[in-house]
């Protein structure tokens, strides 16, 4: 298993992370996720672990906290030989410190979160969202402190636009803060916005992005078929109006060539789909879930090979949609057509 920096950290991760929100299967989301259980972990992460995949990812929110219990439960006896993140800030109650990056909720959330994972330490603590009502001064200024109580190591954000990302990292810089290492951000060839903003920040800032739902919100699984009724047990029939939208036909578009490229290569369109975001600029790792072992080892096959050059630019060609002011004028310059941007 290849290992890749982890931005501009001295942290080496898995360029295949597991992500575990398919663990425990609590509410309307996370049931349509997967339901995994605590032997269906640990199945899961002895195939990972065989196959070099030693990072997996959860957060808080995921079937509210049964995700962690089950991981760490999962995990328990192996601790030393992985790495864990997870996240926070989405709400977990309705109460006043339910939510948030206050101090008081950063605190409590990681002591709940190590309680929960059975661990005691986070080796990647993300924000799962942008708190605009809490000074960042104060949430960087508590993140720096679990550092230095060792309960977390490195630090992240998700969800998070380019000026919510570099106004702190602006302050961390001022002040002496500990920055953030990593974003754990959604791309995918029906989603390929990350690149227009988040992308040039994160190769001239230092972070790595974590890729989360490669799969375009499991519409390029390849069962989703023009012409086609949507399969009974896709996860879409519950939460497309949840995920990022996608344009039909684009997306039927898409399919048509990952079909043709899956002819050439002998491999399944997610393993396609997958292998051409490690092939992109700034991406560290990208999050795999799985509802089950047959599809954890499709999605562990989408490395130890590579796309060719020709490949890649059919799938950049297909996947192409309009770019939003004010990054439409930049998409002609060139160099920027192929999202590699000079550092500023």
């Amino acid at each position: 298993m290849e290992h890749r920096y982890l931005g501009a950290s001295g942290l080496q991760v898995p360029i295949l992370t597991l992500g575990a929100g398919t663990f425990g299967g609590k509410g309307s989301l996370f049931g349509a996720w997967g339901d995994v259980d605590v032997d269906g972990a640990r199945r899961m992460i002895d195939i990972c672990l065989e196959a070099g995949v030693t990072m997996f990812d959860t957060a808080d929110v995921y079937s509210w906290g049964a995700s962690e219990e089950i991981l760490g439960a999962a995990l328990k006896g192996r601790r030393d030989d992985v790495l864990i993140s997870t996240k926070t800030t989405l709400p977990m109650g309705d109460g006043p410190t339910d939510a948030g990056s206050s101090r008081s909720r950063l605190i409590a959330a990681c002591d709940a979160s190590l309680k929960r994972l059975q661990t005691d330490h986070i080796d990647l603590f993300y924000l799962h969202a942008f708190d605009a009502f809490t000074p960042v001064e104060e949430v960087l200024s508590t993140l720096a402190l679990l550092i230095q109580q060792g309960k977390v190591r490195y630090l992240g954000v998700s969800n998070f636009s380019g000026w919510h990302i570099m106004k702190s990292l602006a302050i961390a810089d001022r002040y002496g803060f500990p920055r953030y290492v990593a974003n754990q951000s959604y791309y995918s060839l029906v989603g390929r916005d990350y690149e227009w903003e988040l992308m040039p920040l994160g190769l001239d800032q230092g972070l790595g992005a974590a890729i989360w739902s490669p799969l375009g919100w499991g519409r390029l699984t390849g069962k989703i078929r023009r012409g086609q009724p949507l399969p009974e047990q896709s996860r879409l029939h519950d939460t497309a109006e949840l995920g990022p939208p996608v344009e039909q036909d684009r997306l039927y578009r898409i399919v048509d060539t990952l079909d043709e490229i899956a002819a050439e290569t002998g491999k399944t369109i997610p393993q396609i789909a997958i292998n051409w975001l490690l092939q992109r600029p700034s991406v560290s790792t990208v999050v795999i879930g799985a509802r089950n072992e047959e599809q954890l080892r499709d999605n562990l096959g989408a490395v130890g090979w590579a796309l060719s050059s020709e490949q890649i630019e059919r799938l950049d060609d297909v996947s192409e949609a309009p770019v939003a002011y004010p990054y439409s004028p930049y998409r002609r310059q060139e160099g920027f057509a192929r999202v590699n941007p000079p550092a500023a």
